[in-house]
């Protein structure tokens, strides 16, 4: 369930349906500073421009959540913040009421992710960090899952290699610090489904890996290992 199909955020009603404290244009429209209580137990403190909110402001959800940016034709605009009832937050760019540009989205299990997004899921560029053990997704998101090619970044190795739909396809590699390197095909031991976040895919997985095709260990990259394309 969409939190945003909790608070439909609709065009403010008129003064004799919610508690309104503020300025008005002469056409008696809430326009510049105000404060108003909805019947719904929502209140919002900011700006207007011909009745809807417009501007800077601040939305108090009656559930908890709350957002506080920018606002344009009633709508989630530009820069903001919105912090959800579960703990979790999402700082960034808003266009049309969806988290959308550049942001950074930290999970209520402390997790982050910082990058692009479009349309309400990251897409694009971004880093994903698992806050138990620190390492790091560093790659391509499409419509919220990890694809394309990527790092992940451990404490003292990093696998690269490509994703496909959240999971590791093809050839791949682990490269250790002290210069070594197993190279072979991999694929996924387990899944672990996560909870689910507004409109979101279930959280992303550390994967564990095994691998099928090991070359030795050995301090140079074999001479039949083909560069990952972008």
């Amino acid at each position: 369930l969409s939190w945003l199909a909790c608070f439909p955020l609709t065009r403010s009603p008129p003064a004799s349906e919610q508690e309104y404290d503020g300025d008005r244009n002469a056409e008696g429209e809430r326009h510049g500073y105000g404060k108003a209580r909805l019947p719904n137990g929502d209140a919002y403190e900011g700006q207007y421009e011909r009745g809807v909110r417009s501007g800077r402001g601040t939305y108090r959800f009656k559930s908890g959540a709350l957002y506080t940016g920018n606002y344009l034709q009633n709508k989630k605009h530009g820069k903001g913040i919105f912090f959800y009832p579960d703990g979790s937050k999402y700082s960034g760019d808003w266009v049309d009421d969806q988290r959308h540009g550049h942001g950074e989205y930290t999970y209520a299990n402390g997790d982050t992710y910082t990058g692009e997004w479009f349309n309400h899921k990251r897409h694009g560029h971004g880093i994903y960090v698992y806050k138990d053990s620190g390492s790091k997704y560093v790659g391509r998101w499409v419509n919220g899952i990890q694809e394309g090619p990527a790092e992940i970044i451990h404490l003292n190795h990093r696998f690269l290699g490509r994703f496909f739909n959240g999971k590791p396809l093809g050839r791949g590699k682990y490269v250790f610090d002290f210069g070594c390197e197993q190279h072979g095909e991999y694929i996924q031991l387990e899944q672990v489904e996560g909870e689910e976040e507004e409109e979101e895919v279930p959280l992303p997985v550390e994967p564990t890996w095994k691998a099928i095709e090991i070359t030795k260990l050995t301090p140079w990259t074999p001479q039949d290992e083909k560069p990952l394309s972008p």
